[in-house]
């Protein structure tokens, strides 16, 4: 993919290698791992995943401030994504003001999941209720919206990302994971459709892409729709579904999948390493 990051001059083009998921809720040990891996690697266009924890929003600002990309992964709620953000542009602010680099050349992606949530919530509500299959596609339209907000880049918009903008740094884009659709009922190509605009990364399954590509109806459906997501979350909220509850729920389980998924990584790599001695 180097090619394709000095093609585009480092808009694209990245490779992302995540963090151990054990330190998930270890601030100074993500910081430390991350560190390690961005030297080893010691390439331009790689990305460190670190989980949008609580733990893990400090070591964001701190990784941007020393100008490490940064993936942040498993983001569910709007309140994380805020974080996550505001980390971003904190960090790439201290970047800026150390002299240390070019703010231009720091990159980051926040990945905020989209299907999961539908998921937790159809679970959550009465047999064929209106709202199912539409909260994932309303929560990531109001990130997008929060998005809009704290990196408006107009002048007099009074967003703390418009003194970066004017030395060329980059926003950090939002990146919509989790956007295979898992209920058979619904459209295959609704996260796709849906959640299409500026300035986002959307990481699609293939078997989705290739549906996309035969039926799918491209547009800036981002962009629009706030109101009517923003009328659905009080909706659910009536309905007496948390999503705070849920989201919460979904980055705990996010968090052990990861961990269970990396140490299978390393005790296979373990067997193997043994078989050839």
């Amino acid at each position: 993919l180097r090619p394709v990051y000095d093609r585009n001059h480092n808009k694209d083009g990245y490779v992302s290698i995540e963090v151990s998921p054990v330190l998930a809720n270890d601030t100074e040990g993500t910081v430390t791992e991350a560190r390690r891996l961005w030297a080893a690697i010691n390439r331009p266009n790689v990305m460190i995943k670190v989980p949008g924890t609580r733990s893990g929003i400090p070591a964001i600002k701190t990784l941007i401030s020393e100008g490490i990309n940064v993936n942040v992964t498993l983001l569910f709620s709007i309140d994380a994504y805020t974080a996550a953000a505001q980390s971003y542009i904190e960090g790439l602010t201290q970047f800026a003001q150390s002299g240390k680099g070019v703010p231009s050349t720091v990159a980051s992606v926040a990945s905020f999941f989209v299907s999961r949530v539908d998921t937790s919530v159809d679970n959550a509500l009465p047999q064929e209720h209106e709202l199912k299959g539409k909260i994932g596609t309303a929560n990531a339209k109001l990130a997008y919206a929060r998005f809009s907000e704290l990196f408006d880049r107009n002048l007099g918009g009074g967003g703390s990302f418009f003194p970066l903008h004017t030395t060329g740094a980059q926003v950090q884009r939002p990146l919509w994971a989790s956007t295979g659709v898992k209920n058979p009922a619904y459209p295959d190509t609704m996260y796709i459709d849906e959640l299409m605009g500026p300035d986002t990364v959307n990481t699609i399954p293939e078997a989705t892409m290739t549906a996309f590509e035969d039926h799918g109806n491209p547009g800036s459906n981002l962009t629009i729709g706030h109101d009517e997501a923003r009328s659905q979350m009080k909706a659910l909220a009536e309905a007496g579904v948390s999503i705070d509850s849920i989201t919460d729920e979904l980055l705990i389980a996010g968090v052990k999948a990861f961990a269970d998924s990396y140490e299978s990584l390393l005790n296979r790599i373990d067997e193997k390493l043994q078989v050839i001695g």
